[in-house]
């Protein structure tokens, strides 16, 4: 145990014991992918239960504990309907989501949601069209209930704008680690994102809980019985990205989902994916289900940029290790970026319309 971990750990017991609960901890079991700078962790209880327990100190404790409010609000709004138990759900304690805080380090827990099948690496092309169905009920889903949800504090517009002053900052070289001529590049993608923002109207577009990170390792499936291509989504866990906006910021990890190489644990992002026929299937799926609009299929090329600038660029040395961003945000800036002038994404608009 090194002194981050055991800092971690004693802020989750610390976290426990402020909790109004009689159950003691009898073993915290770390869980944390090592990717990324939260720590994650199974506290197992002398009555043999378990919780998910999670730290964090980078960001802000009070947009982490908006973000759980939105997120426990979203799970019971769900409740009675066929997603109602899909979502691990935060504990509480006066009907409020439960946070601790120690003025630097934070700390919520989480249901232990049951794991039902895992979907394989490489998915058949009815399983494909099985996720594009399902993901498009989840999004009808929340939909439906996203109107009572509070409105966020920061946006994609907001974390856009943010950034784009960011890299103005005399200081931009040493925060970013990137040469002018990098900055720059970035600086012009963080405008043509906000321009076509402001083109599109997409302000008033309709803004969801969306979850963002989808891969094979942070939801499960319940398969038929007598058929694999068929299957219901039966539990989702790890809400690093969630947020309340377009439900396109969900497609680009979908599409790496359905990819024909599979979900990989290979760390780069490209835009390959978009336009694989696999996605133009899971999309067709999806569609006609929870029906997308041209403009929307065409906006996934920005949903992409954002994702890049904002979660690779501007934040990603708070979401992944040191070793990992460096590797992600060259590829970013020196690849996926000046890439993303060529791609054309007028064909998924033609297959669907």
């Amino acid at each position: 145990m090194d002194a981050v971990d055991a800092r971690h750990r004693s802020v989750i017991e610390a976290a426990w014991s402020s909790y109004r609960d009689d159950r003691a901890i009898e073993s915290i079991d770390e869980l944390s992918a090592m990717v990324s700078t939260n720590r994650v962790y199974r506290l197992r209880f002398d009555d043999g239960s378990t919780v998910i327990g999670k730290s964090s100190n980078y960001g802000s404790f009070f947009l982490f504990a908006e973000d759980h409010d939105r997120l426990h609000r979203t799970n019971r709004l769900l409740q009675g309907g066929p997603f109602e138990r899909f979502m691990a759900d935060v504990l509480t304690l006066d009907d409020r989501p439960y946070l601790y805080y120690d003025g630097e380090t934070w700390a919520v827990f989480y249901d232990e949601v049951p794991i039902a099948d895992r979907l394989p690496a490489v998915l058949t092309d009815g399983q494909v069209e099985q996720l594009g169905e399902q993901i498009g009920r989840f999004h009808r889903a929340c939909s439906s209930v996203a109107r009572m949800i509070p409105a966020p504090s920061k946006t994609a517009k907001s974390d856009a704008v943010n950034l784009f002053s960011m890299l103005h900052a005399h200081n931009a070289h040493e925060h970013f680690g990137l040469e002018q001529s990098r900055l720059d590049l970035v600086r012009r993608h963080t405008h043509r994102f906000l321009m076509a923002v402001h083109e599109s109207g997409y302000d008033y577009w309709d803004k969801i809980p969306v979850l963002i990170d989808w891969n094979l390792g942070n939801f499960s499936v319940e398969f038929d019985a007598t058929d694999p291509d068929v299957f219901v989504m039966f539990s989702r866990w790890d809400y690093d990205w969630f947020r309340i906006e377009s439900r396109l910021l969900d497609f680009y990890f979908l599409s790496r989902v359905s990819s024909r190489t599979g979900d990989r644990s290979v760390f780069t992002y490209g835009a390959h994916t978009l336009l694989e026929p696999r996605f133009r299937r899971f999309l067709r799926a999806y569609h006609a289900v929870q029906p997308l609009t041209a403009p929307e299929v065409l906006f996934l090329k920005e949903a992409y940029r954002f994702f890049l600038l904002n979660y690779v660029v501007r934040e990603g040395r708070h979401f992944f290790r040191y070793d990992f961003w460096q590797h992600l945000l060259h590829d970013a800036v020196d690849v996926h970026l000046p890439a993303l002038d060529q791609l054309d994404l007028s064909e998924l608009v033609d297959d669907l319309f």
